[in-house]
């Protein structure tokens, strides 16, 4: 890179801090202009349609018009709930000059990144490379063949027009100084998350375990829960649901300790709704105090899971609340009528920020009444000071019921009693508000976390609504994202299925499925997993490494194809897919299954002994290889109750199978007899002498 460049993008990285300005009250509700996006479906792109910027959607209308004019391109990334997406569309996007610009010099590109991760992927990994960090908006600027040569994130108007003058003259003037940079950042990202395969077979031993917890423990945050930081936290479910399973099996109280400090800040915490239920995407501060309003189905999804299992592994009231109250606002706000789930709650509302959320203490007063108001404000941290900006208040929890009742000097009933009312009279002020949008796309893959979520809670609590809601929308999932080859599509809106599948739709729903068979012992969802994950091999796997590329080989081709391995706030998809393998190997008996899933840990088994937090969910399949998992074969008139008594215990290496007949599955075979109750616990498809009660089978595993 020239010292010229490198100035520049030295120059660019101080930029990415600076705050928006206010946004602009133009809405262009006359639709003076319209481009390309218009007849789109993601709600992210169409409230780009009426930018006075020419967008088109990624396709190849954009790439022919950018190779056959000559132009670069500018590819901006983001999605609907994108709070700083916002904020640079209204001072950037609508203003006419800066408009002009873009679409004089450029063959202007918006994607939504949900729709195309793959897209996001490969410019995401440019600002990476460029800048050190990312996020969204993402703006990158690239050659005619797609090549990037530079991208950010959110520029305030007049550092975005110097970054366009800046690509424009030397795209013209220095064409050749810009293709080797093009070529360098090219060869880069094609090299990140490659990984090589590895012939020599790796050993995995309680020892390994140990070790990773080990060098874990010491960022965790024992104090408030999550990672040591002093900036923003992310639930990351995964990294809970693996130090759950840790101390299970091994019984380190500090493991335990880490869990449930991090549920318990996250529930009381302000990036949790404590009136309509759900969490928010993450908090801006190390003590979960304020959200970055933004509700997504995928995290939502995955805590209804976590919280599930950390009730089943102890009883805690507050987390059986949490999830109920999470599961009945998806149903409420994030639930088609066909069965989908949508995609996500914007983080603004009336162009403002957490506006929806948010309270004054003149505003509750007004509602509750004094008395009342003095025992809500009390327990949810109310001031008239406000506890976040211009005296607003976000809801949160910082001291216990009863600590607040002896203060307030009132029975325990009586403040249980007035909170319940006051969020019902609050809720009901709140709903006479302008709502944040919602993005009502359903995705494949984010619907199967809210999948297993809902079957999750139903396993725990058994709930009879939390299973029909998930067999609808597995139903509706196999009637419109399944196609008759087994393939997948990503995307439902406006009764189209469209766009091809990625390796995190069919990993994630496989997962899913097993899931489900494990709830109802209705073999079609293992059936259809092996169905999905065949394909998944035909047409994502790579021979050489053994692991999964993202896009499969139907897919057009982009100027890499991309492995995704890193476990983030949503598991990796090769994790995911390995992990399926694994399950699927097991109830089918097949040995290749296993013995593509071990390769693929062994692949990665260095990276995960030293960078295990951004490994969880390969950690929670090496307990897997480290401790044989029990296949326990439930068979009989009383499956159903005896299946649900099993589910009152915490099992993770557990496989539950069985029903009121043989079945069709190899490790049920000759274990049925007419009229007998009878529960197999068996490693390695070896058995134990068969019990009949539930409590002697847990004896058995323990």
């Amino acid at each position: 890179m020239s010292k010229k460049l490198t100035l520049f993008f030295i120059a660019c990285l101080l930029f990415f801090g600076c705050k928006a300005q206010k946004q602009s009250d133009n809405t262009h509700s006359d639709h003076k202009y319209t481009n390309h996006l218009v007849n789109q479906s993601s709600p992210y792109l169409l409230q780009h349609a009426h930018n006075p910027v020419d967008w088109f959607p990624w396709g190849e209308e954009a790439l022919a018009k950018a190779k056959a004019e000559n132009k670069p391109m500018i590819i901006s990334v983001g999605y609907a709930a994108c709070h700083w997406c916002h904020v640079m569309e209204h001072e950037s996007f609508e203003d006419t000059l800066v408009a002009r610009k873009m679409n004089e010099n450029f063959v202007c590109i918006k994607v939504d990144r949900e729709e195309r991760p793959d897209v996001d992927q490969i410019y995401m990994n440019a600002a990476y490379m460029i800048n050190g960090s990312g996020g969204w908006p993402l703006n990158a600027i690239a050659l005619p063949d797609g090549r990037p040569i530079f991208a950010g994130t959110y520029f305030p108007k007049d550092n975005w027009v110097k970054i366009l003058d800046y690509f424009a003259e030397n795209y013209k003037n220095n064409l050749a100084e810009l293709e080797a940079q093009a070529e360098k950042i090219t060869e880069g990202i094609q090299q990140i998350e490659m990984v090589p395969f590895q012939p020599e077979p790796a050993t995995f031993v309680e020892d390994d375990l140990k070790e990773i917890f080990a060098s874990w423990k010491t960022l965790l945050d024992f104090n408030k829960g999550g990672k040591t930081t002093k900036s923003n936290k992310f639930p990351m479910p995964s990294n809970w649901a693996y130090l759950l399973r840790y101390h299970s099996l091994f019984g380190d109280e500090e493991a335990l300790k880490a869990v449930n400090v991090t549920l318990k800040e996250m529930a009381n915490g302000g990036i949790y709704d404590h009136l309509g239920g759900g969490f928010a995407r993450y908090s801006t501060d190390p003590d979960w105090h304020v959200p970055h309003f933004e509700k997504m189905l995928y995290d939502n999804g995955q805590l209804v899971s976590l919280y599930s299992e950390a009730y089943q592994f102890e009883a805690n009231p507050l987390y059986k609340q949490r999830v109920y109250e999470t599961l009945e606002f998806v149903k409420r706000e994030l639930t088609s009528p066909e069965g989908g789930f949508y995609s996500s709650l914007d983080a603004d509302s009336e162009g403002v920020e957490g506006k929806f959320y948010v309270w004054t203490k003149a505003e509750i007063d007004s509602i509750l009444g004094e008395q009342d108001a003095v025992i809500f404000n009390a327990y949810y941290n109310v001031t008239s000071r406000g506890n976040w900006e211009e005296h607003k208040n976000v809801l949160r929890v910082l001291k216990d019921k009863q600590t607040i009742a002896s203060k307030l000097q009132i029975p325990l009933a009586q403040l249980n009693q007035v909170l319940e009312d006051s969020k019902t009279k609050l809720m009901a002020a709140r709903d006479k508000r302008v709502r944040p949008p919602l993005d009502d796309k359903v995705l494949t893959g984010w619907n199967a976390l809210m999948l297993k979520g809902y079957v999750d809670a139903y396993r725990v609590f058994g709930e009879q609504e939390f299973l029909d809601i998930a067999l609808k929308n597995a139903h509706f999932l196999v009637k419109n994202a399944l196609q008759s080859d087994n393939r997948l599509n990503r995307n439902y809106k406006d009764g189209k299925s469209s766009i091809n599948g990625f390796l995190d739709d069919y990993a994630l729903l496989i997962e899913a499925f097993v899931s489900l068979y494990q709830a109802t012992f209705d073999e079609q969802w293992l059936y259809k997993s092996k169905d999905l994950a065949e394909y998944a091999i035909a047409h994502f796997h790579d021979d050489d490494s053994k692991m999964f590329f993202y896009t499969s080989d139907q897919d057009a081709a982009l100027i890499a194809r991309k492995m995704e391995i890193t476990d983030n706030v949503i598991p990796s998809s090769n994790s995911s897919m390995a992990k399926a393998l694994f399950y699927l190997g097991t109830y089918f008996n097949k040995e290749d299954y296993l013995k593509m899933s071990e390769q693929m840990l062994t692949n990665v088994k260095e990276d995960v002994k030293t960078q295990a937090p951004f490994y969880s969910n390969w950690v929670i399949l090496m307990t897997h290889f480290v401790k044989t998992p029990y296949e326990v074969a439930i068979v009989g008139p009383d499956f159903a109750a005896k299946r649900a008594e099993m589910d009152e215990h915490f099992l993770p290496n557990s496989f539950l199978l069985g029903g009121n007949s043989e079945g069709t599955l190899e490790l049920l075979k000759s274990k049925f007899v007419e009229g007998k109750n009878r529960i197999y616990v068996c490693q390695n498809k070896v058995c134990k002498f068969p019990v009949e009660e539930v409590s002697k089978a847990v004896e058995l595993m323990e």
